[in-house]
């Protein structure tokens, strides 16, 4: 498998079998959790005793997939786990002189031995190839957002008390050591962290990491979510990365940049200095692209019915689909670059929220800004102005549409687009859209306390 990850354009070199046994001994490792995601992004985990690890390195672990949402069903539930070497870690709060644990990212595969179709990684690795084979690698950077929570007395979660913060704020209070020990144990698990700061809204915050090749990318997205997590737990809090926890304030997003280079090279494939964008015609088509399937994406990167309280007018979530440079009311846009930095140049999409799949939105993204390309989709014209101040009639002369409203209307956008749905496979099309499907139908049988409170005396 070695081989084949280089040529999607994974950039650092898996330590040998030996290599990782030796830090397992020098660290003492006493348990190794063999990680994979299932459809919906949640992490699951087989753990073993480090001294099994080396018959795992060398033939896999079995496990049930039928016991996983979205994989198998019973009469097909045998597969197995081959760990990554290249995402193996310790991890910094799981330290102890019996309990030192390690992890380690896995493929899943069937057992004649080939990738299963139903794991998500297979689905972005799949995606990486087709790229490969035009002689590209795609270089993703996430910011994701999250708020944190207190628990009261009771155990109900609300918004840390003294948190008055706004945007890039300096603060000295909880949250901001809590951020402190977040980028910390990030880097201990090699991710590099560029920057950390307080959100738009209370509570909010956000932490930036090195941008590189999709598929490592995808992973420390989801080494990230489960590591704040831990952390603010350690602290008695809280970390959430759901869209819009709270309404009347700013959701969380996960903006995306994004970038092709040349895998002969290296070269930023989206950069030309005669344009007035610094964009090259390969990246216009890849942005045309993905304004085009833009619906139809949407299912995978804004998730789940929370997701569509944050993409509304008014609060800095896109709903616009069109694309700009300075806009943050665009979909796409396209951020300043320093004099001279032309392997900085990126497009930026504005869309995703912090509970999406991260290998599936890393996919269809991908697949998306592929068939711009490959059919030399035209690039309309960008829309700079406050997109939020625009009256119907102005969206229909400027022949700019919005974003799905609902989940439901999401889901029905993404059946209808051969795309997106030939990019998730014939399995996790099918999964997810089952597992959305139910989560929609569950939420327009549910009645509100705001129902209630608005309806119940009046009629």
């Amino acid at each position: 498998m070695v081989a084949e990850l280089e040529q999607v354009g994974r950039t650092e070199t898996a330590p040998s079998a030996e290599e990782i046994l030796a830090i397992c001994e020098e660290q003492g490792v006493r348990f190794v959790n063999l990680q994979f995601s299932d459809v919906m992004g949640m992490v699951k985990t087989v753990t073993i005793p480090v001294e099994v690890f080396p018959h795992v390195i060398e033939d896999g672990q079995w496990f049930d997939g039928s016991s996983i949402a979205g994989f198998a069903r019973i009469a097909e539930s045998d597969m197995f786990l081959m760990p990554d070497l290249a995402t193996f870690n310790v991890l910094p709060w799981e330290r102890g002189e019996t309990t030192t644990t390690a992890q380690v990212i896995c493929w899943v595969h069937k057992p004649d031995g080939e990738l299963f179709s139903g794991d998500p990684r297979a689905v972005l690795y799949h995606q990486l190839e087709r790229a490969a084979k035009l002689g590209y690698r795609f270089n993703t950077g996430p910011e994701p957002e999250f708020f944190l929570f207190t628990r009261d007395a009771d155990g109900r979660l609300s918004v840390l008390p003294h948190d008055q913060g706004s945007y890039f704020d300096f603060t000295a209070d909880l949250a901001a050591t809590v951020r402190k020990d977040m980028i910390t144990a990030l880097q201990e698990l090699g991710i590099k962290v560029e920057a950390g700061h307080h959100e738009v809204a209370i509570g909010q915050h956000e932490i930036d990491f090195e941008y590189r090749n999709a598929l490592r990318g995808a992973d420390e997205v989801t080494m990230f979510k489960y590591t704040l997590k831990t952390i603010a737990q350690q602290h008695g809090l809280h970390a959430t990365f759901m869209p819009k926890p709270i309404a009347g304030i700013n959701g969380s997003g996960m903006h995306v940049h994004q970038s092709l280079s040349q895998l002969s090279n290296g070269d930023n494939a989206f950069v030309d200095t005669d344009d007035s964008y610094g964009l090259s015609e390969l990246a216009r088509h890849f942005i045309a692209g993905q304004l085009a399937h833009a619906r139809s994406m949407c299912a995978v990167l804004a998730p789940i019915v929370n997701s569509y309280r944050r993409l509304v007018p008014g609060y800095e979530a896109p709903v616009y689909i069109s694309w700009a440079r300075q806009n943050r009311s665009a979909l796409i846009r396209v951020p300043m670059i320093r004099a001279g930095a032309t392997k900085a140049t990126r497009v930026e999409l504005r869309c995703p929220d912090p509970a999406c799949n991260p290998y599936l939105a890393y996919a269809v993204m991908l697949a998306a800004g592929l068939d711009g390309i490959e059919n030399k989709l035209e690039l309309p014209p960008p829309v700079e102005e406050n997109l939020y101040h625009f009256t119907d009639e102005d969206l229909e002369r400027r022949n700019v549409s919005t974003l799905p409203t609902t989940l439901g209307e999401a889901v029905a956008e993404m059946g209808s687009d051969e795309v997106i749905r030939d990019a998730l496979g014939d399995h996790v099309f099918e999964r997810l859209t089952e597992a959305q499907t139910q989560e929609w139908d569950a939420f327009r049988l549910h009645v509100t306390e705001w129902e209630r409170d608005r309806y119940l005396e009046q009629y």
